[in-house]
């Protein structure tokens, strides 16, 4: 009998390790043959990706797709667009989000608690509902069809939840990093800058990657806030591959793969830095 009752709980207990590894195969079926699919389309002609019966692996491999982009100037100018918008948004982004972060973990001031509330309901918008007001602003503002319009646009994006996600990790950090510094002379300037932000690396990162990822895939704003081709972004660029008559697929899955590249990239190396960042923030709030 103690034998029968120790091999039904060992089986109880590998039965949800079963199905959580059932769970987590299918998942990444659906989320990596999507990904799989739009590499090996890339590799394909035009032609090729109408056949039937639709194939993963081309029967021809080319890069016909990949060399029509980089012969392009135009396409070329989507990438340098993108790198510009969200290099830029991310660097503001941090800038900012780090000081008023360090006031908002530091300090105890007026409307305090009524500033984070502001901050946190900024969240619950849809920006789709945003984007008549914004257009309005951005023609009245002489500013259409140009950079600032859309770092500025952004920014106002970006910036609400990169102050939560540095708050919540500098309120992790002891606040006598703080008083040392007072202590030896410093300043709280010489303390955020000279302690705290070498500290904050994985928070920093983590909130530099939300922004560029946020940045870089944005649509619907770079969409309605430019019109010439010189400020186009990549996912523009993407659906302008999509004729009146004809659809380029395999070019349109050949820029997605080099516009995904930077982002992935950019993941791999600050994986580390990411996941600490992201989890370090629900510790102490």
């Amino acid at each position: 009998m103690a034998q029968r009752s120790s091999k039904r709980s060992s089986s109880r207990s590998i039965l949800p390790t079963v199905l959580t590894y059932i769970g987590l195969a299918i998942g990444l079926v659906f989320a990596g043959f999507p990904i799989l699919w739009m590499f090996f389309s890339s590799l394909k002609s035009n032609t090729e990706i109408f056949a039937l019966p639709p194939k993963l692996l081309p029967d021809v491999y080319t890069f016909i797709a990949y060399a029509s982009i980089f012969d392009d100037p135009v396409k070329i100018r989507f990438f340098i667009n993108s790198y510009i918008v969200a290099g830029v948004v991310t660097l503001l982004t941090l800038l900012v989000a780090i000081i008023t972060a360090y006031g908002f973990s530091r300090y105890a001031f007026r409307f305090k608690n009524t500033l984070n509330i502001f901050i946190i309901s900024t969240q619950t918008v849809p920006p789709i509902t945003l984007l008549i007001p914004y257009f309005g602003m951005v023609v009245a503002f002489g500013i259409f069809d140009t950079y600032f319009a859309l770092i500025l646009t952004y920014l106002v994006f970006t910036l609400p939840y990169a102050i939560l996600l540095m708050t919540g990790y500098l309120n992790t950090l002891p606040k006598e990093l703080d008083e040392a510094v007072l202590v030896d002379g410093g300043t709280s300037w010489t303390a955020l800058w000279r302690v705290i932000v070498p500290v904050s690396v994985p928070g920093i990162v983590a909130t530099a990657v939300y922004t560029f990822l946020l940045s870089w895939n944005e649509f619907l704003f770079a969409l309605t806030l430019t019109k010439s081709m010189d400020l186009r972004t990549v996912p523009i660029g993407i659906q302008l591959l999509m004729g009146q008559h004809a659809f380029e697929w395999n070019e349109m899955m050949a820029m997605s793969v080099l516009g995904s590249l930077p982002l992935l990239l950019l993941y791999l190396f600050a994986q580390r830095y990411f996941l600490a960042g992201m989890t370090s923030g629900s510790v102490k709030s």
